[in-house]
């Protein structure tokens, strides 16, 4: 708890979800914000990412990258502010933070890059297809206000984000449940401290 944490990040980046994240926690903690280019690729920074890509945390001697480690992390870091279920409970929680990860980044990610998957070749990628995707998706949020059980967590701060990301560029189709869903999640407070942050670092740094 005493540990300082420091958040490495840039507004126009997946530090988005962290700021989230940590805006959920309240917790104190101190930003760097690093530009693309050569700030991120400094041998400074590489020491604490060696990818030279934000976002990034350094919470005491600790150091995560990639960020649904960093939710994950920082759910059970700050258990006070009960951002993961217990332990016992915690099987939807896994499964849908690291679909999100996993299968749901990949398929749209080579959506966005015309990557075309054969038949025969979808045993060799993690998501079989996209509509298979986003389908599952759609009928495990339909009726849910939160992805894993009854209570708000990390897994909704991951999902939440890369859905209404998704939605805002168009590699995600604007379904009623996933509407529904991140609109729910929007409503709440520190999501809109968070927005309210990275939109002012943004003006700043065109400024």
């Amino acid at each position: 708890m005493d540990r300082p944490l420091t958040f490495y990040t840039h507004p126009q980046s997946r530090g988005r979800i962290v700021r989230w994240m940590l805006e959920e926690l309240g917790v104190p903690y101190r930003t760097e914000v690093l530009a693309y280019g050569a700030a991120m690729k400094a041998p400074a920074y590489r020491v604490i990412n060696p990818m030279g890509k934000v976002p990034a945390i350094r919470h005491g001697d600790v150091v995560v990258t990639e960020t649904p480690a960093i939710c994950a992390y920082l759910a059970d870091a700050f258990p006070q502010a009960a951002l993961a279920p217990p332990a016992a409970e915690r099987g939807d929680y896994y499964r849908w933070l690291f679909f999100t990860a996993g299968p749901l980044e990949q398929a749209t990610v080579n959506q966005a890059l015309g990557v075309q998957v054969a038949d025969k070749q979808r045993g060799f990628v993690g998501y079989g297809d996209l509509a298979t995707v986003i389908d599952t998706l759609e009928g495990v949020l339909r009726g849910r206000t939160y992805i894993a059980g009854h209570h708000f967590s990390a897994a909704d701060v991951y999902l939440g984000s890369s859905l209404g990301w998704g939605m805002q560029f168009d590699t995600i189709p604007r379904r009623d449940a996933f509407v529904a869903y991140v609109d729910h999640l929007h409503q709440r407070p520190a999501w809109q401290r968070a927005q309210q942050i990275d939109d002012a670092l943004m003006k700043q740094m065109a400024a």
